[in-house]
This record gives structure tokens, sequence and C-alpha cells, in this order.
């Protein structure tokens, strides 16, 4: 049985390394964090508190600071953990190399949760926690991406690891609550303000339950906020430049106490209670009925109300913040998703002796493969398909290679190649490891000012332009319009179109299938023969199953890339 949950357990790193390599990008809410790593392992972090030779521009958070600082400490990091495998292969893909290891960072303190799971409660439970969390999308496709949130979220799932029940040993229970505070605390000071909410209803609820006392709850707060402030101040006055600096407090002062958060939208309290946890759960029949079943079970009542208690005070204290998003309570899925298999795992372990628990497993078990096939097979190409200004520039240089190639053989000398990015291509893929070396010729420009973009000396540079596109005939955004009225003797050709999600087509029976983006991910991972049986298997599923009827991603024009002709 210990062979089944470690084969299992594999499926966490499985996906979440799946996710990665089908969606490489990042969009704009990682920009600091992919950013900052790559500055970290390009330059190193800068001298001292106030270094005098330090070259701004070689760090993109100078230029592009953002709101508030955030925390490098995660960059940091990732940048350290990279550098073995760079020395040992210096032509990896480096935004891939980072994604992965905090991929792989998160996918263990899911296992080490599941683990915990299966000493507290037993092999079912443990199995049917890891086939709920393995099938859920969101968690699985943000786990490898670098925010803030999903940096704290392994150390959150930690310290949830270290609170499941310890059946043996009352004092040792005791030592991993005040270690999972510890956690908890530093993860907040460090990464998300957030969490001092969830630190303060779980500490609470440590307390009622007589778990830990007063004294050991104080001194682990203690512990967890000298360490997190010691790291946070010391390594992001140095990124920075600015001493002292605490970036969640600034964060927290921003947007919290001075309300700018409210400037990105607002929603009304449930918000988190009716859209951000039963998409976080995904498997409707979690909540609609392994939930409530752990619920009124005598056998699993308690366990499921002590994980459930401080994970949703968390929740219902947090929504009265007016900006919500789902990635903000993010931590609490490991609990609940524990609570669903608590209820599974009774009625898996019941069904010989009752009708509706052999049905009621039977329904689990078919919903949670169809989850997993909607996550990957389904929201992972569409979501795979949001990033165009990523796609876009690594065709730039992959279509201007040949002729580069061609120059160096007939001894031509090459000049500077300048590519402007637009707003769309930065808040869509592109970031620093996608950019080609200064060495190598490529200059890029990001320049935002619409008075600097209205002179034909500004656009007179460019060899590329990476702007948005549309479905209209004659569209062009702003950007565009303003290389036009600046240059009107200039000719341009659309040398590309990438094209972004646009929803779900439910196709009728006659109805053709396009399948560009199935063909396009089983291609990336696994060939042409790969989606020669795909396609035939799709065929032969519709025919067969759904009477003709089927479903799949839309595509629409994004961005486009012009290359100056003359």
């Amino acid at each position: 049985m210990g062979y089944t949950f470690a084969i299992l357990a594999l499926l966490f790193p499985a996906v979440i390394i799946l996710h990665l390599f089908i969606a490489p990008y990042t969009k704009v809410e990682e920009s600091f964090h992919i950013q900052a790593v790559h500055d970290i392992l390009a330059n190193g972090l800068p001298n001292g508190f106030k270094d005098l030779t330090l070259n701004r521009a070689d760090y993109d958070h100078f230029s592009f600071p953002g709101a508030v600082p955030r925390s490098a400490v995660g960059a940091a990091a990732l940048a350290m953990l990279s550098k073995p495998v760079i020395l040992l292969n210096e032509g990896i893909n480096r935004q891939i190399l980072a994604r992965a290891i905090l991929g792989l960072v998160n996918a263990f303190s899911l296992a080490v949760y599941a683990r915990g799971l299966r000493r507290s409660f037993g092999q079912p439970t443990a199995i049917w926690y890891i086939l709920l969390q393995a099938s859920q999308f969101h968690l699985i496709f943000y786990a490898s991406r670098p925010l803030s949130n999903m940096f704290a979220f392994s150390i959150t799932t930690l310290a949830m690891s270290l609170l499941l029940p310890n059946p043996h040993s009352r004092v040792q229970d005791q030592k991993q609550c005040s270690l999972a505070l510890v956690l908890l605390t530093t993860a907040g000071v460090v990464f998300r303000s957030e969490l001092a909410l969830l630190v303060g209803t779980q500490t609470l609820f440590l307390l009622a339950t007589r778990r830990i006392n007063l004294t050991h709850a104080i001194i682990a707060g203690l512990i967890g906020l000298t360490t997190g402030l010691t790291l946070t101040v010391y390594l992001d006055s140095t990124f920075w430049q600015t001493f002292p600096l605490w970036p969640e407090f600034e964060a927290f002062r921003f947007n919290v106490l001075a309300g700018q958060s409210s400037e990105w939208g607002t929603e009304p309290w449930p918000f988190y209670f009716l859209n951000s946890l039963p998409r976080l759960l995904f498997n409707p029949l979690s909540y609609l009925l392994a939930i409530p079943v752990a619920l009124r079970q005598p056998a699993t009542r308690p366990h499921a109300l002590a994980l459930l208690t401080p994970a949703l005070s968390f929740v219902t204290l947090y929504s009265f913040q007016p900006h919500k998003e789902w990635r903000f309570i993010v931590y609490i899925v490991p609990s609940l998703t524990a609570v669903a298999a608590l209820g599974a795992a009774y009625l898996w372990t019941h069904r010989s002796r009752s009708l509706f628990a052999r049905l009621a497993t039977r329904t689990l078990a078919i919903s949670t493969l169809v989850m997993f096939c909607l996550s990957n097979f389904l929201l992972l190409p569409a979501s795979a398909a949001n990033y165009p200004g990523g796609q876009a520039l690594d065709a730039v240089h992959v279509q201007h290679s040949s002729l580069h190639d061609t120059d160096l053989h007939s001894g031509k000398t090459n000049p500077p190649i300048n590519v402007y990015l637009g707003n769309l291509a930065c808040q869509t893929g592109v970031t620093r490891f996608l950019q080609q070396p200064p060495s190598s010729g490529w200059v890029y420009d990001k320049t935002e000012d619409k008075d600097v973009k209205s002179t034909s000396g500004f656009w007179d540079r460019f060899d590329y332009v990476v702007v948005e596109a549309d479905y209209e005939a004659g569209f062009m955004d702003a950007d565009e319009m303003s290389l036009r009225r600046a240059l009107p003797a200039s000719d341009w050709e659309r040398m590309l179109v990438v094209d972004s999600f646009a929803g779900i087509s439910v196709l009728r029976p006659g109805v053709p299938v396009s399948g560009t983006v199935e063909r396009r991910v089983i291609g990336a991972v696994a060939g042409d023969r790969a989606i020669d049986l795909f396609e035939s298997l799709r065929e032969y599923a519709r025919k067969t199953v759904f009477l003709g009827w089927w479903v799949e991603v839309k595509m629409r024009p994004r961005a486009q890339v012009l290359k100056r002709v003359s």
C-alpha cells in the first residue's frame, strides 16, 4: 500500500511540470518576481544598502517599480537554487528552470501534507486527497507561477501539515503546533500580510482546543516575526537600495490602510464563498457531497471541524476587504480538500454496507476523473493561449534567425536589431528571460510615454514592432497609430499574428472541429503521432459518445508583429 501512495504522490510534480511546459510564459502580475530572478542571476544583488557603483538600468525593478515595493526573498531563493543547474547546463531555459523549482517545491509541500493525512487519518484519506487535489485546475496551474502567494503557499502548506492531529504524543503535537505558527508568521511577514488573519484564526483555535498554551503561542509568534523581519528587511533593503524597508508592510499600508487596492476592483462580501472556493475546489461533488458527509458522520466530524473552522473563519474575516482575488485565500485549499477526502474515504470504506455509499463512491471517482481531464485537456490549453506577447517575441527571434544566419555566412556585418514591445506584449509574456543578451545585437524598447512615441525619431529605429491585433479589418491600436502617423512614408508588413483565448465553443453535430489549440498543445508534449491519435479518438468519442456534439477552445487575434520593409 505504501508503494501506491508514493506513486500517486508523484502526480503532484507530474501535473505541475506538465502545466509549466504547456504554459511557460508569465503575465504582468508575475512580472516583478520573474524579472527579479533574472536580474539576480544576471547581475547579482547590490553591494550593501547604498551601492554607489550600481547600474540601475540593469535591474528591472528600478525602471518599473510598481505601486509598492515587493519582497525579493522568493526571487533570491529561486536564483540561488537555479545556479547549480545553470553551472551544469549554461544553455538551459532559465525562466522555465526557476519556475520548475518553485513548482517542485510546492509539489513537495502538497506531498508532505498528503503524508500527514496518511499518518493522521489513514491511507484511503491520503489517496483521495491526492486524487482530488491533483484534479483541481487553478492550484496546479499556478503552483509554478512566481507570485507572492505561491511563494507563501509552500510554507503555509507545510505549516498546515504540522497542524494535523498527532495521535501519539501530546508533547510532540504542541511542538509541531508551535513550529506551524512560526512558519505561518514568517510567511506573512515576508510574502503576504493577509496571512496575519490566518495566523490569528489558527492560534485562537489551537488555544481553544488546548493544543497549545498562550506562552508557546506568543513565543512562536515572536520567533516568526523576528525571523521574517530579519530576512526581508536585510535582503529587500539591499535589493531596493532603501534602508530600512519592509515591503509587505508598505503593501499593507497602501492596499488596506489607504484602501488603494479597491482601484483594482471590488466584489461583494460573499464572493469568496460563492465564487472563489467553488472554483478552487473545482469538483462540485467535493463541496456538495464529500464535505457534507465528513461533517455528518460522528467518526469524521471532529476532524472536519478542526480543519474547517480556522480556515473558513479566515475567509469570513478577509471577506470584509473589498478587493478580492481567489489567490488571496489559496492557502486554505489543502485543508478544505482534506475535509472532502475525509468524506470520500468514509464513503469508500463503507461502500459494501450501503447502497448510497457505493453509488456516491462511484460518482465521486467518475467526477474526479472528469475534472482531471477537464483540467488538463480543456482549461490548460485555453489558459496556455493567454500569453500572446511571449509567443510573439519568441517567434520574432526564430523567424529572424534564418536571415541572420545567412548574413553571417555571407560575411555581412549585422547591425543592431531594434524591437518595440507594446503594452500588451509586456503584460502577456515578455520578460527579460525571453530577450536576447545585449552582446547579440538585439535592442528592446518598452517606452510608455505617449509624447515620446508621437515623434518620428522614436519609431524610425525599429526593425520589429509588437502591437495589438483584432478581428476588425484595419484595426490599429494606439502604438500602431502613432507609428503610422510619425512615419507615413514607411512600409511595414504583418509578419505574424498570434491568437489568444476567446472562450469556449459548443459545436453542434455536423460542425467541423478546428482543433488548433489541441494540436499545438499535444504536439508540444508528445509529437505529431500523438496528434493523429488524439484526433482519431476525438472523432470516435464525438460520434459514439456525444452524438456529434463537441466543445473546443475559441481563439481570436490578439498580438501582431510588424516588420519594417522600407
